[in-house]
């Protein structure tokens, strides 16, 4: 409900207070939810581009470290993630 209230209101908010018109609003909003769109699907070759940089040689413009290592750097920064998100979350629940 508050996010369809706040939709419509930004929607309103865009045509009429700032008087972009309506056909533009929903333009804008379009594009936005495009951007979006387009922004999650490129993680996948983010994080594959940043595995190669890792672990190809050196000689190809990668760092050289291998698999077995960025596989580790990986799963370490994984494990530290959750562990520090999961302490988070506990500190959260306390004060509430």
């Amino acid at each position: 409900m508050a996010s369809f209230a706040l939709g419509t209101t930004a929607g309103d908010l865009a045509a009429e207070g700032l008087q972009l018109g309506y056909a533009n609003s929903a333009l804008i909003f379009g594009a936005l939810v495009g951007a979006v769109t387009i922004a999650y699907v490129l993680t996948r070759q983010f994080g594959a581009s940043c595995g190669d940089l890792l672990s190809r040689p050196v000689v190809n413009g990668g760092l050289g470290l291998g698999s077995v290592v960025t596989s580790a750097i990986i799963l370490l920064t994984i494990l530290g993630l959750v562990a520090y998100l999961t302490a988070t979350d506990r500190r959260l629940a306390e004060r509430i």
